[in-house]
C-alpha cells in the first residue's frame, strides 16, 4: 500500500471514529434520541430505511477495499489523482460526525440557522457520495473488475443512503419543532 492509500486509510479511520463517536454519545446523552432522530420518518418505512442504512455501511467498506488494494494510485485521472478520494472522503465523513450534534442542538433549540447547519451536513454528506460514485465510474478499469464492480454497487447503496434518504427524504419528513 502505498502512502497515499494510508493516508485514505487513515481519514477513513478517524473520520469513522468521529462518525461512531458522534453517535455514541448522541445516543447516550439524550433522552429518547430515536423521535429527534426519525424525526417524520413513518414508521412504516422505518425498515426499508434500516435495510438501506445497513447496505450502505456494506457498500462503503467495498469501495474502500477497491480504493485500497485494486486501484494503483499514480493511474488515477481524476483532477488532483488519487487524493481527490482523500476529499471526497472527507467532505462525506466529516459532515457526517456532525449531523447528529447539529440535529440535537437544533431540537434543544429550534432555529432557522440551526436546520440550514443540518441540512448543510447532510446535502455535503449526500454531494460527496455522488461525487465518489462519479469518480468510480468516470475511473472504470479496461477490463472490468469484479473489484470495480462490489465498488460500484456499494458507491451506488450508499449514495441512495446519503444522497436521497439522508440528505432529500428525511429533512423533507421532519416535524421540525416550534421554535420557543
Amino acid at each position: 500500500m502505498q502512502g497515499i492509500q494510508l493516508g485514505l486509510l487513515g481519514v477513513t479511520v478517524v473520520g469513522g471514529a468521529a462518525v461512531l463517536g458522534s453517535y455514541a454519545h448522541g445516543l447516550r446523552t439524550h433522552a429518547s434520541p430515536a423521535e429527534a432522530l426519525w424525526g417524520g420518518v413513518p414508521r412504516r418505512l422505518r425498515p426499508a430505511y434500516g435495510i438501506s442504512m445497513l447496505a450502505a455501511a456494506s457498500g462503503f467498506f467495498g469501495f474502500l477495499v477497491h480504493l485500497l488494494l485494486f486501484v494503483e494510485p499514480a493511474r488515477v485521472g481524476l483532477p488532483g489523482g488519487y487524493g481527490a478520494y482523500l476529499v471526497l472522503f472527507t467532505l462525506i465523513l466529516l459532515p457526517s460526525a456532525l449531523w447528529m450534534p447539529l440535529t440535537f442542538r437544533y431540537r434543544a433549540r429550534p432555529s432557522a440557522g440551526r436546520w440550514a447547519a443540518v441540512r448543510a451536513a447532510l446535502t455535503l454528506a449526500g454531494l460527496g457520495s455522488l461525487g465518489l460514485l462519479a469518480a468510480l465510474v468516470l475511473e472504470r478499469p479496461a477490463p472490468v473488475t469484479a473489484s470495480w464492480i462490489a465498488a460500484l454497487i456499494g458507491a451506488s447503496l450508499f449514495s441512495i443512503q446519503t444522497a436521497f434518504l439522508d440528505a432529500l427524504l428525511w429533512p423533507a419528513l421532519y416535524r421540525r419543532p416550534a421554535r420557543g
